[in-house]
């Protein structure tokens, strides 16, 4: 399904695939890579309260301020709680980035080989194949709590909207 309207870049607009995913929606499945190459799927994190962190390229002066922010979140976090940051950049290059940016709390995922996240969580970008910028929180019942997309990718989230929720979850 194709969803016009919902973002731009720029002011440009762009195509979002996917259906939209709200709060109270079972968590669709997914098989992300991580910087090994190894699959991760939604069962990986099975009884976690999962925080996405959803970025377009780490390469880029808002995803960096994205990630690292949720990197110092991911830090205060219980052991119950995890937080991931999915974009479609390729596993060597968030290996590389994450080694250099002194990123080590939030596990950075790829959805570069299958875009079944940005699929399923109705994030993928058609005209970029990149995924839109935005949050989803999980409960431990992979049930969305929270579900964030940025309008404006060139614009930060709003941090402390999906802390609240997440709050409301640990």
């Amino acid at each position: 399904m194709e969803r016009k309207g919902i973002i731009t870049m720029q002011g440009s607009p762009l195509t979002l695939i996917g259906n939209e995913l709200k709060a109270g929606d079972k968590a669709p499945d997914f098989v992300l890579l991580d910087v090994e190459l190894a699959p991760k799927s939604l069962k990986d994190f099975e009884g976690k309260i999962k925080v996405i962190s959803v970025t377009p390229s780490l390469d880029t002066p808002v995803c960096n301020t994205q990630i690292h922010w949720f990197n110092k979140e991911a830090a205060k976090q219980p052991s119950g709680v995890v937080v991931i940051n999915v974009s479609a950049d390729l596993p060597f290059a968030i290996k590389r980035f994450c080694g250099t940016s002194g990123i080590d709390k939030a596990l950075a995922l790829s959805d570069h080989r299958e875009a079944s996240f940005g699929r399923g969580y109705g994030v993928l970008i058609g005209e970029l194949r990149l995924l839109a910028r935005s949050i989803f929180i999980i409960d431990k019942n992979n049930v969305v709590r929270y579900a964030k997309i940025v309008s404006e990718q060139t614009n930060e989230p709003d941090y402390e909207d999906a802390i609240k929720v997440l709050k409301t979850l640990v």
